[in-house]
């Protein structure tokens, strides 16, 4: 039997449509690039499992699909600042749970709880938007889900996904390479107040330095060995979105001092 709070939340949802996508997810990725997907065997069989990867483009949610085998349940942004027009439509076809950046999410956070209580599979951006392409803070949710849940989390780096479209205008297909690690945790937490902020935002370090291990030294940014990097990606780390809540989207894509253009 389904828990209570499952009721506004039911898992999974979609199913034919979201078999479609995933269809045309490995057809176009496919076509479009030279990929390869390492550590599928780190797949669990089954859940509760909280998916986590970086976030450097608008398509990083296509290879996701592409390498997973569940019917995903995505947290994502109100507004897809980064994506163009064109494809702002699939994600609302696909289906997924809205999160406000920079404000309170409550009933994100309840749908996720719900997700994971029916074993299902989350996927969330610990990141919380795709402005640059090096690695930055997590943002509270991914360690607040994993807490509240108790679910393992299953790490996924990303590689080469925002080179795509620039090779493609060169004629060439783009290397994109989907590194799965092996799934850490479960997290749990106690305290009240300060002591539980500082222990969710270790625990949201913990997260990037495990999608760290699965792309390239280059892309680390604040968790780079190299100092130089890491002073490189300072401005890129802080998160841009604070004052969205208030303010609605941009009617420009952020750019961030140092990110290639897009």
């Amino acid at each position: 039997m389904k828990p209570d709070n499952a009721a506004p939340f039911p898992y999974p949802r979609f199913l034919k449509r979201r078999s479609v996508f995933r269809f045309l997810s490995k057809i176009t990725l496919g076509l479009l690039t030279d990929l390869e997907i390492i550590g599928q065997e780190n797949l669990p069989q089954n859940g509760p499992l909280i998916i986590v990867a970086n976030h450097f483009h608008f398509g990083d949610t296509a290879a996701i699909v592409r390498a997973t085998p569940w019917p995903l349940e995505f947290l994502g942004g109100f507004f897809l600042i980064n994506a163009p027009f064109y494809l702002k439509w699939i994600p609302n076809i696909w289906g997924y749970y809205r999160v406000r950046r920079g404000a309170a999410s409550r009933e994100a956070m309840r749908a996720s709880l719900a997700v994971l209580e029916q074993n299902g599979v989350l996927m969330l951006f610990p990141e919380g938007g795709s402005w640059a392409e090096v690695l930055r803070p997590a943002r509270p949710g991914a360690a607040y889900i994993a807490t509240r849940s108790g679910a393992p989390i299953l790490p996924i780096g990303l590689d080469g996904i925002p080179d795509i479209f620039r090779e493609l205008s060169k004629g060439r297909r783009a290397k994109v390479t989907i590194r799965i690690g092996k799934p850490f945790g479960p997290f749990e937490v106690d305290g009240r107040g300060r002591d539980r902020r500082d222990a969710l935002e270790e625990i949201g370090h913990k997260i990037m330095q495990q999608i760290k291990a699965l792309i390239p030294p280059e892309k680390h940014g604040i968790y780079a060995d190299d100092p130089v990097l890491r002073e490189a990606a300072r401005e890129a780390a802080v998160y841009p979105y604070d004052n969205l809540a208030q303010t609605g989207p941009p009617t420009t894509p952020l750019k961030i001092k140092g990110t290639p253009e897009r």
